[in-house]
């Protein structure tokens, strides 16, 4: 993705005072109104007033709760581009009005002292805000908190300088304004789940990058967009994308995540770094209308067993149709390239359908082809390698 729009990865919390920002908290005495009468008392509160009238929340924000909002002061209306305000208060974008206002919105009331302890927070809309330090000031989204702890007696109000604003583009649209899933998109149309990906969800998809997609073996991507291997890419896309709204925090806190696919997928943090299996997470927690995508460096693999010796076997077939060529046209070194790839990859894959005995076979071959200063030699080391380990891999799959 050219610019990720949310920090990277995992974060657990971030340490920050309000004491230490322009934000000053409000004391008051011991509530007597609740959200809806503070703010309309409060009188700076008048369009959100209006706004919560139009969309039918009064009644919910006068409820129970309780309740934590971050309240747009009308100064913070007025920045929205002329019209904006008179076009959500229409009869026909009450939905909108409704995802806007929601997202202004947290379940719960969660004072100052409490937000020290949290890097973002989940609204009644169902997206997360992001709330972090800068500059000693504290921010919720890109809004400057302005006052915090007005105290209601069914929640809190935190007073902000901006309307904020929660994603509108589904998953797919968000990920093609990113610019660089461009190959998952592709993967997507191909296997027909573009349309389910833009459903009402919500979905929560690792998606790799077109980086990570480049990192496999020679011709796979290109196998794997053949008609014929339609339900294949399927099953290896669903396994990409988890039912739900699953933000980085609760994901990590879960240690796995049960895929569409139908096999669970491992998250931990492996050595510094979040892991999704295999994958690296590059970014985290970007919302879209419709769920939430982490960005990974590595496309994951099903572990059915089958499925993932037929892929091996097509990596060896592409790996041969490429490399032999490259050998008899006397390019023994580029094609000895091609083939040591093909080996690390199959090698690498927690599932690669070869037996104990053939995958330690494949290992000595690479072991002795990277010691081996002849073109000729390590081509052909990795050749009877390859071809033990792709006999192999046919006699499981009869």
């Amino acid at each position: 993705m050219g610019k990720y729009s949310r920090t990277s990865v995992l974060c657990v919390g971030l340490a920050f005072a309000f004491a230490a920002t322009s934000a000053r908290a409000v004391t008051t005495d011991a509530a007597t109104q609740d959200i809806v009468d503070t703010a309309v008392g409060a009188g700076s509160f008048k369009t959100l007033a209006a706004a919560l009238q139009a969309a039918d929340l009064v009644g919910a924000l006068k409820g129970k709760g309780p309740y934590t909002v971050f309240a747009p002061t009308d100064e913070a209306f007025a920045k929205l581009p002329k019209g904006t305000v008179e076009s959500l208060l229409k009869p026909e974008n009450k939905q909108q009005l409704i995802d806007v206002l929601t997202y202004h919105v947290v379940k719960g009331k969660v004072g100052a002292s409490d937000v020290v302890k949290l890097s973002g927070a989940q609204t009644l809309n169902g997206q997360q805000v992001d709330i972090l330090v800068a500059d000693g000031k504290v921010s919720v989204d890109n809004a400057t908190v302005l006052k915090t702890d007005i105290d209601c007696t069914n929640g809190v109000i935190h007073v902000i300088d901006q309307v904020i604003l929660p994603a509108v583009d589904n998953i797919p649209a968000t990920a093609a304004k990113a610019g660089s899933f461009k190959t998952l998109l592709a993967a997507a149309e191909a296997a027909d789940l573009v349309e389910v990906l833009s459903g009402k969800g919500p979905f929560t998809v690792f998606a790799p990058t077109d980086e990570a997609f480049a990192k496999l073996p020679a011709g796979t991507i290109e196998t794997l967009l053949n008609p014929e291997n339609k339900a294949k890419l399927a099953s290896i896309l669903k396994y990409h994308v988890v039912a739900g709204r699953v933000y980085s925090t609760d994901a990590l806190a879960a240690g796995e995540a049960k895929t569409l696919q139908g096999q669970s997928v491992s998250i931990a943090v492996q050595s510094g770094a979040a892991m999704v299996n295999n994958a690296k997470l590059l970014a985290t927690d970007l919302d879209a209308s419709n769920g939430v995508i982490h960005v990974i460096d590595t496309v994951l693999m099903p572990s059915d067993t089958k499925q993932a010796a037929l892929m091996p076997h097509q990596m060896i077939e592409t790996a041969i149709r490429e490399g032999a060529p490259l050998f008899n046209a006397g390019h023994a070194d580029e094609c000895a390239k091609v083939y040591m790839t093909t080996a690390k990859s199959l090698l690498s894959m927690e599932d690669h359908g070869m037996s104990t005995s053939v995958s330690r076979t494949l290992q000595t071959a690479v072991n002795k082809a990277e010691h081996c200063s002849c073109s000729n030699t390590q081509a052909w080391t990795l050749r009877h390698a390859l071809d033990s380990a792709y006999n192999s891999m046919q006699a499981s799959t009869r």
